[in-house]
């Protein structure tokens, strides 16, 4: 069990200046705070905090890290605020505090492959995992701390696991494996990483981890004879060349030893190099010495050497790695590095926050961390959907990884399998869009090329190029993928805005406005504002897309309209299916009232009524071409209407989409349409070669309003380039 005590003399051991007394303080408060309070596994409270303390400790964390830590729990469970921290720890440690309360990822469930439509449950799930995540990486982009303190906290909690019931330990674990680790990998902290997999791994799949532990435990002695031969075999070597050394036998953990048998496809009994030698000396000169003796004494195995002191991962870790055919004809793996590599491998970004006094904003340290604050904003920045940006985040931060450089040999890491288009977008937004090919290793390769570890990447790029949409085929990175897409809604973003322009000029000329006059006026701005739309041009790419009306802008830039009839109920006839239409005719009743096809109205619309000879009275939107065909032959039969819509009538309504071809892109789409209980009359769906789909769909809703709402739902998915209304009879051409 932790004690408080052994705590301080650790603390005091690696930083003699650290401020013991607040981590007394804040011990002694928690202690207060939590008293007769108990984990589920009957052990008193204080015990949490006081485990997380000490693995903070191990790692060597600052004193307001380790006294956070301590306090982690109080404002949540004791009602106690963080104004209460802060005045009596200071506002560091209240900030830290602050930072792990709210990373509660309890409503953690990631992205899965579905074969049927989420549920509504599943995509409130979703919204919820997603913003949960959120939280993590923006606590970790503004203090990586508070993450190295929310791993100790996991990491007891995983250790005292069995005191849960089973459903949420299997949860738990799954959220450990699939977040947790994968972040402690990410922040270099090897220490806490194999371990949080293990414990995960002994909880998500119990007969797999029995039977590997059980087959590990039987060849432990046979193992543990061949390393210590080979551990003397190499002493004595470093000890005649004068060479300082610390040699450890690592041995792989059982995670790692499943995942590799599934990973290759093999058998417990072929996989040899299930421990590994470790040599740690005292200078970087002496690494590469000890590579030559190693060499000297057992065949390398080719391409199976990799120098991570001159070229560090970007998550500051070195060592060099060899591979050897060992004493026993069996294969070996020896990794060499100097005492503080080991740290920075052990411990990760922990291993530099005692010296945090003398690190200034120029500090390498600090420019080792910046890519991965501007990879934790960039996530949190490129997806709005809740699905998109879990499997963004799944995908390019837990995903094996390929370190390649620039020209220049800065590191950059990519999931493996990437290719130079994420490469390019990951440099610069610019760099991908103009991306025209890549040179590796000095040679051009085409842009499907996957990289392998240690390639130099060059990116060629013309100003006038642009991307294609089949990149999104071969690129690997969610964060490639959401700026190759944003490029393209932007696009038609732009192309609808001078289409909605033309569209309400065009609307308010018909209306005998002077069009382009009243587009200049400030009232465009205004009605855009009240219509929840930030700025005019969104207002006018919503009517280029077809999402609001041009007559209902149109209308209000007008001004007040004078005062019409409260509406009149007209009967339509009594046929199969028909129901009663409620419209406004001045004085009319008892007429025969029909949708026109040509532009299919819908309640709620700006509408006109065209008397036609034997029909009755045929219901036009007031931007219908023929209506300025009947104005102009006609005009006696064309009256105004107010069209109010009756309960429970539904009206179909084509809808035309354009969307990458993509497996799930329909799902989505009519998972919205479910949401809103919007029935499909109909679908035609074709794919295209330039990688999208059309998509025509009848929809049935009750008016324009909901309508719209459809639009702009689906119109905001990330996989939809356009979205637009068209007539019935337009549709019907098209196919």
């Amino acid at each position: 069990m932790a004690d408080i005590g052994k705590i301080l003399e650790k603390v005091k051991s690696y930083d003699p200046d650290a401020d013991l007394d607040l981590i007394r303080r804040a011990y002694e408060f928690a202690a207060k705070a939590h008293e007769g309070q108990k984990r589920f596994t009957g052990e008193p409270y204080i015990t949490h905090p006081l485990a997380a303390a000490e693995v903070l400790a191990e790692l060597e964390m600052d004193s307001p890290s380790i006294a956070a830590a301590l306090l982690h729990d109080v404002v949540e469970d004791q009602n106690y605020s963080i104004e209460d921290i802060k005045s009596q720890f200071g506002a560091e440690v209240a900030a830290l505090v602050d930072g792990v309360t709210k990373l509660k990822l309890s409503d953690f469930e990631p992205p899965k492959e579905q074969k049927e439509e989420p549920t509504k449950k599943r995509r409130v799930e979703l919204r919820r995992s997603a913003e949960n995540l959120r939280k993590i990486i923006l606590a970790m982009a503004r203090d990586l701390r508070v993450m190295v303190i929310k791993l100790a906290d996991r990491l007891h909690n995983m250790r005292t696991l069995h005191g849960l019931p089973e459903d949420r330990r299997r949860k738990v674990a799954e959220e450990t494996l699939q977040i947790y680790a994968p972040l402690a990998h990410r922040l270099g902290i090897w220490r806490l990483k194999w371990e949080l997999e293990d414990l995960a791994f002994k909880y998500t799949n119990p007969e797999a981890y029995e039977e590997v532990a059980e087959k590990v435990a039987k060849t432990r002695a046979e193992r543990e004879e061949d390393l210590a031969e080979a551990v003397e075999m190499i002493r004595s070597h470093l000890e005649r060349e004068g060479i300082e050394a610390h040699i450890q036998a690592r041995p792989k953990h059982l995670y790692s030893i499943y995942q590799k048998m599934l990973k290759e496809g093999v058998d417990f009994s072929e996989i040899y190099d299930l421990s590994a030698l470790r040599i740690i000396v005292n200078r970087v000169g002496d690494c590469y010495h000890a590579l030559g003796l190693v060499h000297d004494l057992w065949m390398p195995i080719p391409e199976r050497f990799s120098d991570y002191i001159a070229k560090p991962k970007s998550n500051m870790y070195q060592s060099l790695h060899t591979k050897v055919i060992g004493p026993r004809g069996e294969p070996l793996e020896v990794q060499i590095r100097t005492w503080e590599m080991h740290r920075v491998a052990e411990f990760g970004v922990a291993a530099h926050w005692q010296y945090k006094e003398r690190l200034q904003s120029g500090d390498e340290f600090e420019k080792k961390l910046s890519w991965l604050r501007q990879q934790l904003f960039e996530w949190q920045a490129d997806s709005k959907d809740a699905s998109e940006f879990l499997q963004t985040v799944v995908e390019d931060l837990f995903a094996d990884q390929v370190f390649v450089f620039t020209p220049r040999g800065d590191v950059i890491d990519l999931p493996a399998g990437s290719t130079p288009i994420d490469f390019a977008y990951r440099i610069h937004s610019d760099v991908g869009n103009h991306c025209v090919g890549a040179k590796v290793n000095g040679r051009i390769v085409p842009l499907t090329y996957q990289f392998n570890n240690g390639d130099i990447v060059e990116i060629i790029t013309r100003s006038t190029s642009q991307p294609s949409l089949d990149w999104l085929t071969f690129a690997k990175t969610g964060h490639a993928r959401s700026k190759i897409k944003a490029f393209f809604r932007k696009q038609h973003f732009a192309e609808n805005v001078v289409k909605g322009k033309q569209m309400l000029e065009e609307e308010l000329e018909r209306m005998g406005q002077d069009g382009r006059a009243l587009m200049k006026s400030d009232e465009l701005e205004a009605i855009a504002k009240s219509l929840n739309f930030q700025t005019e041009e969104d207002l006018l790419a919503a009517v280029g897309y077809g999402h609001v009306a041009p007559a209902t802008v149109a209308s209000r830039l007008r001004g007040p309209e004078a005062s019409k009839p409260e509406p009149i109920l007209v009967e339509p006839p009594k046929a199969s299916g028909t129901r009663k239409l409620a419209v406004t005719l001045d004085g009319v009743r008892n007429l025969m009232v029909t949708r026109a096809k040509c532009c299919a109205p819908l309640p709620g619309e700006a509408v006109v009524g065209y008397v036609s000879r034997g029909k009755g009275v045929m219901l036009h939107t007031a931007g219908c071409p023929n209506v300025e065909a009947y104005r102009r032959k006609e005009p006696e039969r064309v009256v105004e209407i107010r069209w109010a819509g009756a309960d429970g009538e539904r009206f179909p309504t084509d809808i035309r989409i354009k969307a990458l071809d993509r497996v799930g892109v329909l799902n989505n789409i009519t998972a919205i349409l479910s949401e809103l209980r919007s029935n499909i009359a109909g679908a035609h769906i074709k794919s295209k070669p330039d990688k999208t789909a059309d998509i025509e769909m009848t929809v049935e809703v009750p008016d324009i309003n909901l309508l719209n709402e459809i639009i702009t739902r689906v119109g905001a998915l990330t996989d939809v380039l356009e979205i637009e209304r068209v007539s019935a009879r337009k549709a019907r051409k098209s196919r």
